[in-house]
């Protein structure tokens, strides 16, 4: 299974369904970060990713329009297109937060 920058994959915890956006793909290695808290980030590899209970949420990538980061930080990569493009497929713009379709099973 490939993964991709801009992809979001969602784990069930103990307590909530936690999405994470795909900020970083090399070779073996790929960086994720928490949508609910930006600066939680972390590494791990596609096999341990698959092996841990991740699974894939969406392909459309979810641009937080509130930020409330300082604007001397790292400017983020600027997304490729409106962030209020309403995608048909995903049913949200790429503004909203994705609906963790998979929380149902969990619960």
């Amino acid at each position: 299974m490939a993964i991709y920058t801009g992809e979001i994959y969602g784990k069930q915890t103990a307590s909530k369904f936690v999405m994470y956006n795909v900020i970083k793909v090399s070779k073996q290695v790929v960086t994720l970060q928490n949508i609910d808290n930006p600066l939680s980030l972390f590494e791990t590899t596609e096999q341990k990713l698959n092996a841990s209970g991740y699974i894939r949420v969406s392909q459309t990538p979810f641009i937080d329009l509130e930020s409330t980061t300082p604007k001397r930080r790292k400017a983020a990569k600027k997304p490729t297109r409106c962030p209020l493009t309403l995608d048909f497929l995903e049913d949200r713009a790429d503004s909203e937060r994705p609906a963790p379709i998979m929380q149902d099973l969990f619960s």
